[in-house]
Protein backbone atom coordinates (compact mmCIF):
# COMPACT_ATOMS: atom_id res chain seq x y z
CA UNK A 1 0.00 0.00 0.00
CA UNK A 2 1.39 3.38 -0.95
CA UNK A 3 0.34 6.84 0.22
CA UNK A 4 -2.34 7.25 -2.47
CA UNK A 5 -3.86 3.86 -1.56
CA UNK A 6 -3.86 4.82 2.13
CA UNK A 7 -5.55 8.14 1.38
CA UNK A 8 -8.21 6.41 -0.74
CA UNK A 9 -8.88 3.80 1.98
CA UNK A 10 -9.23 6.43 4.71
CA UNK A 11 -11.47 8.57 2.48
CA UNK A 12 -13.75 5.60 1.80
CA UNK A 13 -13.96 4.74 5.50
CA UNK A 14 -14.62 8.28 6.71
CA UNK A 15 -16.77 9.60 3.82
CA UNK A 16 -14.33 12.47 3.24
CA UNK A 17 -12.76 13.63 0.00
CA UNK A 18 -9.33 12.39 -0.99
CA UNK A 19 -8.08 15.99 -0.87
CA UNK A 20 -9.24 16.48 2.74
CA UNK A 21 -7.69 13.19 3.85
CA UNK A 22 -4.44 13.97 2.01
CA UNK A 23 -4.22 17.36 3.74
CA UNK A 24 -4.84 15.77 7.15
CA UNK A 25 -2.34 12.97 6.55
CA UNK A 26 0.32 15.44 5.38
CA UNK A 27 -0.26 17.56 8.50
CA UNK A 28 0.05 14.49 10.74
CA UNK A 29 3.31 13.40 9.08
CA UNK A 30 4.76 16.92 9.30
CA UNK A 31 3.82 17.11 12.99
CA UNK A 32 5.36 13.70 13.76
CA UNK A 33 8.53 14.59 11.86
CA UNK A 34 8.89 17.94 13.66
CA UNK A 35 8.38 16.34 17.08
CA UNK A 36 11.00 13.67 16.35
CA UNK A 37 13.41 16.36 15.11
CA UNK A 38 13.02 18.06 18.51
CA UNK A 39 13.86 14.75 20.22
CA UNK A 40 10.34 14.11 21.49
CA UNK A 41 8.63 10.74 21.62
CA UNK A 42 5.19 10.18 20.09
CA UNK A 43 3.03 7.49 21.70
CA UNK A 44 -0.15 6.33 19.97
CA UNK A 45 -1.80 4.03 22.49
CA UNK A 46 -2.48 0.60 21.04
CA UNK A 47 -0.67 1.38 17.77
CA UNK A 48 2.91 2.08 18.84
CA UNK A 49 5.45 4.73 19.63
CA UNK A 50 7.98 6.70 17.63
CA UNK A 51 11.27 7.83 19.15
CA UNK A 52 14.78 8.89 18.16
CA UNK A 53 17.87 6.83 18.92
CA UNK A 54 21.48 7.94 18.82
CA UNK A 55 23.89 5.94 16.70
CA UNK A 56 27.50 6.36 17.79
CA UNK A 57 30.30 6.82 15.28
CA UNK A 58 31.93 3.58 14.19
CA UNK A 59 34.46 2.06 11.85
CA UNK A 60 33.23 0.79 8.51
CA UNK A 61 34.76 -0.60 5.34
CA UNK A 62 34.41 0.47 1.74
CA UNK A 63 33.10 -2.75 0.12
CA UNK A 64 34.83 -1.96 -3.16
CA UNK A 65 38.32 -1.22 -1.85
CA UNK A 66 38.26 -2.70 1.67
CA UNK A 67 39.57 0.61 2.97
CA UNK A 68 38.61 1.46 6.57
CA UNK A 69 36.46 4.55 6.96
CA UNK A 70 34.83 6.40 9.83
CA UNK A 71 31.02 6.43 9.83
CA UNK A 72 29.80 9.57 11.59
CA UNK A 73 27.46 9.53 14.58
CA UNK A 74 23.81 10.10 13.68
CA UNK A 75 20.27 9.98 14.95
CA UNK A 76 17.72 7.52 13.60
CA UNK A 77 13.94 7.24 13.97
CA UNK A 78 12.65 4.15 15.76
CA UNK A 79 9.17 2.61 15.87
CA UNK A 80 8.00 0.18 18.51
CA UNK A 81 4.70 -1.56 17.75
CA UNK A 82 1.99 -1.52 20.42
CA UNK A 83 0.15 -4.55 21.77
CA UNK A 84 -3.05 -4.02 19.75
CA UNK A 85 -1.07 -3.72 16.51
CA UNK A 86 0.94 -6.85 17.28
CA UNK A 87 -2.22 -8.76 18.17
CA UNK A 88 -3.95 -7.64 14.94
CA UNK A 89 -1.01 -8.79 12.84
CA UNK A 90 -0.73 -12.14 14.60
CA UNK A 91 -4.47 -12.91 14.58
Amino acid sequence: MNKADLIAAIAATTDQTNAAVAKTLDAALITITAALARGEEIALTGFGSFSVTDRPSRQGRNPRTGEATEIAASKAPKFKAGKKLKDAINA
